[in-house]
């Protein structure tokens, strides 16, 4: 039975810690978890002492709990040990304060209605006896984390067969524990938190805001004049793509009439709004990336919203919503919105994160974060047509804070959509189900 847990946990935890990351364990029981990941250490806040059941982990693998940060984690890792812990705020507590800004907290801890099994498989040897242990509610972890300066990013329910069955344990533990209903009575919840910083910086970082533009040369003129000043150094960086309206000679144009702006220009050597938005953020040079569709649908003026919302912490990804204010009459058709709405709901439960809205075309992500998510971008291959699906999955994938501003849609006054309703949509359906596969039922 453990073996065959501690493998399925394993490949839960895989999801967040690739085999690049830094990963350290705390207080852990068994060398079955962390200790067989690539970049695995171990760390006790007691060192235990000669003889005793954790003395046979690998010296090699142990570091000093005060050396954690030094070791520069991407995650922190808590197996189980909520539940035999006698102030489990204490242990948060000494947790934060070794805990880098941009490290994640992995948790890992059963549900109370499995009390009554755990009792009869410690009874007859399947699971180790131990002292009476706590059995906590989602929301008593929830406030024992914010208490000590954590905040909860996302939660997830796993395992509804513990034990190997062939054909049967693993097709359940798949395909069945993640659906709705079912996933309630899980034995496993897996729990990821950040640690929510002090105060927001004390400098102002600058923006690179990249415009994707297609047949849009009557807006480019427009787009520099309405971008309003946000850092002190933003630069607006074009990426024109196989246009036939004159649009790379009118962003030209505009350059050269505008040299008080730091405007920055390309021409796509492949194709869809996902390429250009891969190029720009390339040749991006500041701090906060953003995506600025040339369309102008989401209007130039509310892009402070998305940086007052990235700079103050409030958010490590933050993303666009057109479905909360009532939106201009052509702004987006019949079919299109149901569809918007179909795959918000669709991917909130494949990320295990809210979404209102994924397909607005403005998004924002920090350069720090962004280079991370471009580094592993492998886990999920380079094939949004979008741009995106590749930002939405990389900061589910990575754990990153979701924040979704709400805009006021608009209608476009120039050109025609880029968007085909039936051949995108299926595309975006297969990227739903193969996200699916990634993520959800692994």
């Amino acid at each position: 039975m453990r073996r065959y847990f501690y493998t399925l946990l394993r490949r839960y935890l895989s999801l967040f810690v690739l085999d690049q990351n830094v990963v350290v364990e705390i207080d852990p029981t068994t060398n079955a978890i962390v200790g067989q990941m690539p970049n695995g250490r171990i760390a006790f806040r007691n060192p235990p002492g000669a003889g005793s059941p954790t003395s046979s982990f690998p010296v090699e693998n142990i570091i000093e709990f005060s050396q954690i940060r030094d070791a520069e984690p991407e995650y922190l890792v808590i197996t189980g040990l909520i539940h035999y812990e006698r102030d489990i705020q204490s242990l948060f507590r000494s947790v934060r304060e070794v805990c880098p800004p941009d490290c994640r907290l992995l948790l890992t801890y059963y549900s109370s209605l499995w009390k009554p099994l755990a009792t009869l498989a410690s009874r007859f040897g399947y699971r180790t006896k131990a002292p009476e242990p706590n059995w906590l509610a989602h929301e008593d972890v929830s406030n024992l984390l914010t208490l000590e300066g954590f905040e909860l990013i996302r939660l997830d329910q796993k395992v509804l067969i513990p034990l190997y069955v062939p054909l049967i344990s693993n097709f359940v533990n798949r395909y069945l524990a993640p659906l709705p209903i079912l996933r309630n009575f899980c034995l496993l919840n897996i729990a990821l938190a950040r640690p929510v910083l002090d105060v927001a910086p004390s400098i102002t970082p600058s923006v690179s805001i990249v415009v994707p533009a297609r047949n849009e040369a009557l807006n480019i003129e427009s787009i520099v004049t309405r971008i309003p000043p946000m850092g002190p150094e933003d630069e607006i960086i074009f990426i024109e793509g196989n246009s036939t309206d004159g649009t790379w000679e009118a962003i030209k144009a505009t350059q050269a009439r505008h040299p008080e702006r730091r405007i920055l220009i390309g021409q796509q050597e492949g194709k869809g709004k996902g390429d250009a938005v891969r190029k720009g953020f390339a040749m991006a040079t500041r701090d906060i990336l953003m995506i600025l569709d040339a369309d102008m649908t989401v209007p130039p003026e509310d892009l402070p919203k998305f940086f007052d919302a990235i700079r103050s912490g409030k958010g490590e990804f933050i993303n666009g919503t057109r479905l909360v204010y009532p939106m201009e009459k052509k702004a987006m058709r019949f079919f299109n919105l149901l569809g918007n709405k179909f795959f918000a709901v669709a991917f909130s439960f494949v990320l295990s994160q809210r979404y209102k809205d994924t397909l607005c075309g403005t998004k924002v992500i920090s350069r720090s974060n962004y280079m991370k998510l471009s580094f592993n971008r492998s886990f999920f291959g380079d094939f949004d047509p979008f741009g995106d699906f590749d930002l939405i999955f990389g900061a589910a994938r990575m754990g990153l804070k979701i924040i979704e501003v709400p805009i006021i849609y608009r209608e476009r006054q120039y050109g025609e959509t880029n968007i085909s309703r039936w051949r995108h949509g299926t595309i975006l359906l297969a990227m739903l189900i193969f996200a699916a596969r990634k993520i959800k039922f692994r």
